[in-house]
């Protein structure tokens, strides 16, 4: 190593919170032993030996949405034969299909519907809440919730407070793309902004509801660009320290109007986690989304830092199914979370959505 590069790690192994430029040179400088190294030690004394998974399953209300982002394979139109828009009926059975399979969570998040108002979505959550009234309600994206209560003319503090009472305990961490306004608008310039995005979360942090944070790398951004974004979600978490985990999102090429782009390899996958986790110091875990990057590169995340592998999910989203994932029909049985964290030296802990760790059970 170089006496820079030598400098950077010592800080990282002393908990010093590294500058924008020392991440810049990690990522230009160092060797992927080096990265994976120091976040795995950032790793251990965060979370130990411990590799976090829940059990859970999303519903996608629906995919048609008001804008349409050039990275997204998931958007339909309406009156595509491949959009769908389930009914308050089937959103119920759905949730019943579940009932006594010991699920704790319940994900939802779906296209930016232009007709549904808030009332809409408050009736969902009360639905799904009534029917699996032990599981978390982690429901809609900063990008959904922004719409849905300014269609409904409330403050965002007042929108989620409704939304608290119906039900929704938790935000997930989606439509966070990439924060630099330049770049934005030209890869989803009808959608929110950074700013409206971090707001939500602002907000909600303050009413003490739990969200996620995520980016979506690998299409057109550059590593500053990347590294803009981490610094400002460092930032937001010294004001509010509200988001549990952070999921960085791979770019997958398929079906959109950013295919040209290719995809990043899994090397620059290991990189994109190692940096994540040395550089959000403030932000406890680290997900390893293996919908996204599949099950082999997900087992190889968990020795560059990432300590969750979300959950068994269940063959219930299509977002990246959609936009070529290997897996076509994701779900993932506990004996198999159980054996990616041991083949990887670690311990595969059930949480809550809360990070709560539950005993042990089959």
């Amino acid at each position: 190593m170089n006496e820079r590069l030598e400098s950077i790690a010592r800080k990282v192994r002393a908990a010093e919170r590294i500058a924008p430029a020392e991440a810049l040179a990690l990522w230009e400088e160092a060797p992927l032993w080096l990265l994976g190294r120091l976040a795995w030690e950032r790793k251990l004394s965060v979370s130990g030996d411990r590799v976090f998974y829940n059990r859970n399953f999303h519903i996608e209300p629906t995919n048609l949405c008001l804008f349409n982002c050039r990275f997204c394979s998931y958007r339909r139109p309406k009156g595509s034969p491949e959009a769908w828009e389930m009914s308050p009926d089937e959103i119920v059975a759905m949730a019943r299909s579940y009932r006594g399979r010991g699920i704790t969570e319940v994900h939802i998040v779906g296209g930016v519907h232009p007709d549904h108002g808030l009332d809409y979505y408050l009736d969902m959550i009360r639905s799904v809440k009534g029917v699996l009234p032990e599981a978390t309600v982690k429901a809609f994206t900063a990008i959904e919730l922004a719409y849905m209560i300014r269609r409904a003319g409330l403050s965002l503090d007042e929108g989620l407070r409704q939304l608290r009472e119906a039900g929704m305990e938790a935000i997930p961490g989606g439509g966070a793309e990439i924060f630099d306004e330049e770049l934005r608008a030209r890869i989803c310039p009808e959608k929110g902004t950074a700013a409206e995005w971090l707001a939500v979360h602002d907000a909600a942090h303050r009413l003490g509801i739990p969200t996620n944070a995520t980016i979506l790398y690998g299409h057109v951004e550059t590593v500053a660009h990347r590294i803009d974004h981490l610094d400002r979600l460092r930032r937001q978490q010294d004001l509010t320290g509200g988001f549990d985990a952070f999921i960085p999102l791979k770019f997958r090429s398929a079906g959109n109007a950013l295919s040209d782009a290719g995809e990043v390899s899994v090397t620059e996958d290991l990189r994109m986690l190692a940096l994540s986790r040395i550089y959000l110091d403030n932000i406890p875990h680290i997900k390893a989304y293996w919908v996204m990057y599949g099950k082999a590169t997900a087992e190889l995340a968990l020795a560059f830092g990432a300590d969750d592998l979300d959950g068994t999910i269940d063959d219930t989203t299509r977002i990246y199914s959609m936009a070529g994932a290997e897996d076509r029909r994701p779900r993932m049985s506990v004996d198999e979370i159980r054996s990616i964290a041991r083949a990887a030296g670690l311990r595969a802990v059930e949480r809550d959505t809360f990070y709560h760790e539950i005993p042990t059970r089959p």
